[in-house]
């Protein structure tokens, strides 16, 4: 019988084999997996609060930047990279559902800080370039894009790539809903309690308890506050 993986592993130096032991278990979707990676986070996030599950295939880059709150669950496939000590907060009860991505995108300046009980639902995509706010008891739908940057493309002679853009700090305010399939751009600040139809583009900020929907998303009718 082939023993090749046998072979390989017994010649594993000791730093091999932590690499090995560390990839199998945060892959492995048991139990006993699961309350590894707890016990490894807990020594590597800037904050880890009570009841924290961390799910499967999860990726978290400079978790040292990366504070979560009691009762966060984070689902298998997430993505959580925070590129400066601006970092990514998550509050108490904040839900990340599968393959949710939270980027930073910037060292200097970029942020997110997600507030208490806040669901975020698969396949969502979330950018921070200049600061991402989302307030208590937002519940975003899956397949949200949120990406508060730019483009420059006055100059038809140079390549869009190489002309930067703009950015700014996004706020999302509490207690708001945004449907699925949603495009947040730059200056789509949302107001408290407004509802984003599905498949609405936000680019420019909507008022608090406001309905809007469409591309561009627009104010349909108010909630009666």
């Amino acid at each position: 019988m082939d023993h090749f993986f046998q072979d390989a592993f017994e010649r594993m130096d000791e730093d091999s084999r932590e690499s090995f032991y560390r990839t199998v278990f945060m892959q492995d979707s048991s139990e006993y997996a699961l309350h590894l990676r707890t016990a490894y986070y807990k020594r590597k996030l800037r904050h880890m609060g009570e009841n924290v599950q961390i799910g499967a295939g999860v990726k978290i880059v400079n978790p040292q930047w990366i504070s979560l709150g009691d009762h966060v669950q984070i689902c298998d496939h997430c993505t959580l990279i925070a590129r400066g000590p601006g970092g990514i907060t998550l509050g108490n009860g904040v839900r990340l559902q599968d393959r949710v991505y939270l980027d930073t995108e910037r060292a200097d300046v970029g942020y997110i800080r997600i507030e208490n009980d806040v669901y975020i639902g698969t396949g969502t995509t979330l950018f921070g370039h200049m600061g991402l706010e989302i307030g208590d008891h937002c519940l975003l739908a899956q397949n949200i894009t949120l990406t508060p940057y730019s483009h420059v493309f006055s100059d038809p002679d140079a390549h869009i790539i190489t002309q930067g853009g703009h950015s700014r700090k996004v706020t999302i305010g509490r207690d708001s809903y945004i449907g699925m399939r949603c495009a947040i751009m730059y200056s789509g600040d949302i107001g408290e309690g407004s509802v984003i139809g599905a498949g609405s583009v936000v680019v420019k900020p909507i008022p608090p308890y406001s309905v809007a929907v469409g591309s561009p998303a627009k104010v349909i009718k108010k909630r009666e506050k």
